[in-house]
């Protein structure tokens, strides 16, 4: 329908713009004449309206020139006149079909008007519903928002009751004196659990009254008066019963330590005294103080006594220096020889006493060894009683922080209020002792006990030693390098001609050099000391100048050399068994030992070798300066020297053997030196 107007409207321009082109071509610009057939039908179009605009038609009739049945219709070339009455008709004839169609419909469509208009009515009275809802609606909105707020200030109404009836049941519950603390106060004994658990009521209790008093709660004078009579009831059982503990203490043959520890399961009692009756808490401490000072230095000063009891009889005096000669101490009233006396030089199995094990062994037992007839050397008692002094220390320490409740400075100071009597009197004996020690061993382990015992301390968390430990040091480091110098000094003041008879064998002042030395070195190494190794490096230079010193003494060079390499092997094997390898005592002695071997090995060839050494030394120097061609005037001479090696090279080297064997007292020593002999001949 719709294409079939648009053509219906082309055709009736194309005709309108055929017709206006005849006219032009016929009659001319005025439209009339003769030749016209039919009247110009203009239709509609109002030539003369001011709002016809020409370029609009045109766009007009170009756009339905574009149809396509426009388009079909002008390449069939289909009247276009006829064509467009045709479609008028066909409209024509749709129109009135249109109008029948809708009165046979009228009904119908009366119907559904009446239909749409009852839909409407509806409509209109749900919108009127709707409206009223939402007017109830906002109505509700407005009542809820009003009940919430009511909601939300009654929570905090009950909010603030409830912490009101809390505050207020603690506040009940603190003043409120159960009748079984009563009963557990007055009539319990305070080993009973029950009086433990009813006491710290109490004491929870006495805090809470006195915070409220504080903030001026008037209902704490009605309780005020109960609790002061349990407090004074309980202050007065506690303070018995520790008091009592204490006293058991001072029975004799007493472990003290058992006491003191079942204590410990009761230091909430004094805890109580402390936050309630200060003046008990200081009485009781006090009196635990004055009673263990008095139990420690008792009982260390009557250790300490039967425990020197055990000790060598024959101990270092101020002449068993290293550089005092032998017979200096053989008179009619020197002691006799004990089978296990304390050697002053040689360490033997004296070093094990800081060995791990050892260390903390239990301690002696004076009676038992005396029983035993048992004796031990310094060192050994010093470790005895010095642990015995760190084991209770550490204990006592531990014991006074976890009742006292103490810690720092003021379990320091507490710590020394107990222990001081004791550990002065322990330095005043050490001190005295000191002061007639000749036994730099027995110092120099008694240093390093010290050290390690510090360590320990250290790991089981007790600085309160630590000033012991320094007291000690600063007793011992001092007379250990007294002892360590005056052996020096004797070494260095030792004439070799008030010595006696001299041989080549190894002195017996070198021997102990190497004994002591080594036992110092092997002991050292343990925990280094760079003072100890430069006293040791003071000593070995004196002890090097003594050897040359006595060295000197023999007549011949050989001798000397022998009595050389006999004393530098005989200390470089000592130190080597204790020593390590790259110590610098062994590197020192290493090399002097190879260099007068060297020179001892020349000198024994040179007697039998002499002649043919020295023009093989001679023969060397020419042919390095280049003069190589002097050598053929000595044939003579060479051929002498081959005949007198041929003939007699055996028995020198048979000689040279026995005599070397003789010399040297170290087996492997004299193997070695008859070695370097041989290959000295053979490269010869």
């Amino acid at each position: 329908m719709a294409a079939a107007a648009t053509m219906a409207a082309a055709a009736r321009e194309l005709m309108l713009r055929a017709g206006t082109s005849d006219m032009e071509e016929e009659e001319g610009p005025l439209g009339g004449g003769p030749g016209l057939q039919e009247p110009l039908q203009l239709g509609e179009l109002d030539i003369s309206s001011d709002e016809f605009i020409l370029d609009e038609v045109d766009v007009h009739i170009q756009a339905n020139l574009e149809d396509e049945l426009v388009k079909e219709a002008l390449k069939t070339g289909v009247d276009l006149r006829h064509y467009s009455k045709q479609v008028e008709l066909e409209l024509q004839q749709i129109e009135q079909k249109s109008i029948r169609d809708y009165i046979q419909e009228s009904e119908n469509i009366a119907s559904l008007h009446n239909q749409i208009t009852a839909c409407d009515a509806v409509l209109e009275r749900m919108e009127q519903m709707l409206g009223a809802f939402q007017s109830d609606l906002s109505s509700i909105s407005s009542e809820i928002r009003t009940l919430q707020e009511q909601s939300g200030a009654m929570n905090i109404r009950l909010r603030n009751r409830q912490a009101v009836r809390g505050k207020l049941g603690e506040l009940v519950d603190g003043l409120i004196v159960p009748s079984a603390l009563i009963t557990a106060i007055l009539e319990a004994p305070v080993t009973e659990p029950r009086f433990l658990e009813q006491l710290q009521e109490l004491d929870a209790k006495a805090a809470a009254v006195r915070e409220q008093e504080a903030r001026g709660t008037a209902a704490c004078a009605d309780v005020r008066g109960i609790l002061d009579r349990l407090r004074v009831k309980a202050v007065t059982k506690i303070r018995e019963f520790i008091l009592q503990k204490i006293y058991s203490f001072r029975k004799p043959m007493t472990n003290y330590q058992i006491p003191q520890t079942a204590l410990l399961k009761y230091r909430f009692f004094y805890q109580f005294l402390l936050g309630n009756e200060r003046a008990t808490a200081k009485e009781i401490r006090d009196e635990y103080v004055e009673t263990l000072s008095k139990i420690y230095l008792s009982y260390y000063r009557s250790y300490l006594g039967r425990l020197m009891k055990v000790q060598y009889e024959e101990v270092a005096e101020k002449d068993d220096l290293m550089g005092v000669e032998d017979t200096a101490k053989k008179g009619f009233f020197s002691k006799p020889s004990l089978r296990s006396r304390n050697t002053i030089f040689t360490l033997g199995t004296r070093g094990s006493v800081i060995s791990p094990t050892e260390l903390e062994a239990p301690i002696l037992v004076p009676h038992t060894a005396q029983r035993g007839e048992q004796r031990y050397p310094f060192e050994a008692l010093f470790r005895s009683q010095h642990y015995a002094l760190l084991d209770n220390s550490c204990r006592e320490y531990l014991f006074i922080c976890e009742f006292f409740v103490v810690s720092g400075s003021a379990a320091h100071d507490l710590f020394h209020a107990v222990m001081g009597r004791t550990l002065g009197m322990t330095l005043k004996h050490l001190e005295s002792y000191l002061t007639d020690c000749y036994d730099a061993i027995a110092v120099f382990l008694c240093i390093h006990i010290v050290l390690r015992f510090r360590n320990i301390a250290a790991k089981r968390d007790v600085p309160a030693l630590d000033r012991y430990w320094e007291q000690v040091l600063a007793l011992l480091w001092p007379r250990f390098e007294l002892i360590l110098e005056m052996n020096v000094q004797s070494v260095r003041s030792t004439d070799p001609q008030r010595l006696g008879g001299l041989d080549t064998r190894p002195h017996y002042i070198t021997r102990r050099y190497a004994e002591f030395s080594s036992a110092l070195v092997s002991i050292n190494q343990t925990i280094p000391n760079e003072r100890t190794m430069q006293l040791l490096g003071q000593l070995q230079v004196e002890v090097e100048n003594f050897v040359l010193r006595v060295a000197a003494e023999f007549s011949s060079r050989k001798e000397q050399l022998v009595f050389l390499i006999n004393n530098y092997d005989m200390m470089l094997g000592v130190l080597m068994e204790r020593a390590a390898d790259d110590s610098k005592e062994v590197e020192s002695f290493q090399q002097l030992l190879n260099a007068r071997t060297q020179e001892f090995i020349e000198e024994l060839l040179s007697p039998p070798f002499g002649g043919l050494v020295a023009f093989v030394k001679e023969a060397e120097a020419l042919i390095e300066r280049g003069q190589a061609e002097r050598l053929r005037g000595e044939e003579a001479r060479v051929t002498q020297l081959i005949r007198g090696f041929g003939s007699s090279w055996k028995s020198s080297v048979e000689s040279l053997s026995q005599d070397v064997m003789r010399s040297f007292t170290n087996f492997r020593n004299g193997t070695s030196i008859i070695q370097g002999s041989l290959r000295g001949s053979v490269g010869v």
